[in-house]
C-alpha cells in the first residue's frame, strides 16, 4: 500500500515537474486523477487500519484466550494442588492413626505381656511356697521320725539294760546258788571225810 502510495506521488510529481506548460484541462484531469488516486488511497489505508484494528482486536481476543486458558490451568493446577495437599493429608492422618493404632496394640501387648509375667511370678512364688512348706512339712516329718527313732532306740537301750541286769541278777542267783551248793557239797564231803 505504501509503495503504491509512494508510486502515485511519486508519478503526481514528475507530471507536474515534466508538463509544467499543460493546459488547464490537463492539470484538471491529472488533478481529479490524483484526487481518485488519493481517495483510493486513503480507502486502501482505511482498509488497512481496519485490518489492523481487526487483528489487533484478534490478537487481543487470543490474548485474552490465552489468558482464560492459564488462568484455567493454573485453577486446575491449584485444584490439583489442593486435592494432592487433600490427600495428603489424608494418608498422613490414615498413617497417624495406623500409627496409634500399633502402638494401642503394642500397648495391650505389653499390658497382656506384663500380666502375663505377673501371673507366672505368683505361680513360681506359689510354687516356691508349696515348696518350702513340703520341704518344711518333710523337714517336720523327718525330725518326728528321728525323734521316734531315738525313743525307739532310748527303749531298746532301756529293754536291753533291764534284760542285761536281769541276766546279771540271774547269773549272780545262778553263782549264789552253785556256791552254796559247793559250800554244801564241800561241807559234805568234809563230814564224809572225818
Amino acid at each position: 500500500m505504501k509503495r503504491q502510495f509512494f508510486a502515485a506521488l511519486f508519478l503526481t510529481a514528475a507530471t507536474v515537474a515534466i508538463a509544467p506548460t499543460a493546459n488547464a484541462a490537463e492539470t484538471k484531469a491529472v488533478e481529479n486523477i490524483q484526487s481518485t488516486r488519493l481517495e483510493f488511497l486513503n480507502n486502501q489505508t482505511k482498509a488497512v487500519d481496519d485490518i489492523q484494528a481487526t487483528r489487533l482486536d484478534f490478537l487481543s481476543n487470543q490474548t485474552k484466550a490465552v489468558g482464560d486458558i492459564q488462568a484455567t490451568r493454573l485453577d486446575f493446577l491449584s485444584n490439583q494442588t489442593k486435592a494432592v495437599d487433600d490427600i495428603q493429608a489424608t494418608w498422613l492422618e490414615h498413617l497417624d492413626m495406623q500409627t496409634k493404632a500399633v502402638d494401642d496394640i503394642q500397648a495391650t501387648r505389653l499390658e497382656f505381656l506384663n500380666n502375663q509375667t505377673k501371673a507366672v511370678d505368683d505361680i513360681q512364688a506359689t510354687r516356691l511356697e508349696h515348696l518350702d512348706m513340703q520341704t518344711k512339712a518333710v523337714d517336720d516329718i523327718q525330725a518326728t521320725r528321728l525323734e521316734f527313732l531315738n525313743n525307739q532306740t532310748k527303749a531298746v537301750d532301756d529293754i536291753q539294760s533291764t534284760r542285761l541286769e536281769f541276766l546279771n541278777n540271774q547269773t549272780k542267783a545262778v553263782e549264789d546258788v552253785q556256791s552254796t551248793r559247793l559250800d554244801f557239797l564241800n561241807t559234805q564231803t568234809k563230814a564224809v571225810l572225818r
